[in-house]
């Protein structure tokens, strides 16, 4: 099994180092040839305007756009959640996206650079020690506006501390907005898990990948 790093701009040396940490076989991808024998691609934190910029010009949008559509599992975080959600707002017009996870994302959500915080996340689907929380980085983050029914929730930002607003109601108390979800063979975030030491994600990612690769065996 070869997962793939989208390598043109962004965290990716980072994702190169949790997925190494895991034992697992990791390549770069920057051209469209890059993407044979991938089984599952990266699209990492950066920039997402950039990135977008430089998928069109390296010709790989198209060909991996194909791919996603076909089912290649993804982990997108930060820019790489928008690049993968249906619908993002305040984005250049002629910005690209692929579409792959029902969400409503917004640019910037949390504010610009000098607003990035980093807090604790309750994640109890994602195993490991009972009660201990994933430490997230936000940077410029997205904010998660609306969620498709098919879309599962995998954590959301703790409410109070001023941190973000709230999000909608849920049996009679506040919820914070969605930052990591799932849809699928697509996991996408809206901090940076490559930025700390937890691998949990990069752990399921693994999981999905593998579940894929049954599913077309079977």
């Amino acid at each position: 099994m070869t997962i793939g790093v989208l390598a043109l701009q962004g965290d990716v040396r980072e994702h190169v180092a949790a997925f190494c940490d895991l034992g697992e076989d990791v390549t770069l991808v920057r051209r469209p040839e890059d993407l044979e024998g991938v089984d599952g691609i990266v699209l990492p934190g950066g920039e997402s305007t950039t990135v977008s910029m430089l998928l069109d010009s390296s010709g790989l949008f198209d060909p991996l756009d194909a791919a996603l559509a076909a089912g290649l599992p993804a982990f997108g975080t930060c820019a790489g959640m928008i690049l993968l959600a249906t619908e993002v707002l305040d984005g250049r017009s002629d910005q690209r996206r692929f579409g792959v996870i029902d969400l409503t994302v917004r640019r910037n959500g949390y504010g610009r650079q000098r607003a990035s915080f980093e807090c604790d996340l309750d994640v109890p689907g994602l195993g490991g020690p009972p009660g201990v929380p994933l430490h997230a980085v936000f940077i410029r983050a997205p904010v998660v506006e609306a969620v498709g029914g098919g879309v599962e929730v995998v954590a959301r930002l703790p409410t109070g501390g001023g941190l973000a607003a709230t999000g909608p109601v849920v049996d009679g108390e506040p919820t914070g907005p969605v930052v990591a979800a799932r849809q699928g063979s697509v996991l996408a975030t809206a901090f940076h898990p490559e930025l700390t030491a937890d691998r949990r994600l990069h752990r399921r990612f693994v999981e999905m990948v593998k579940e894929r690769a049954g599913e077309r065996r079977s």
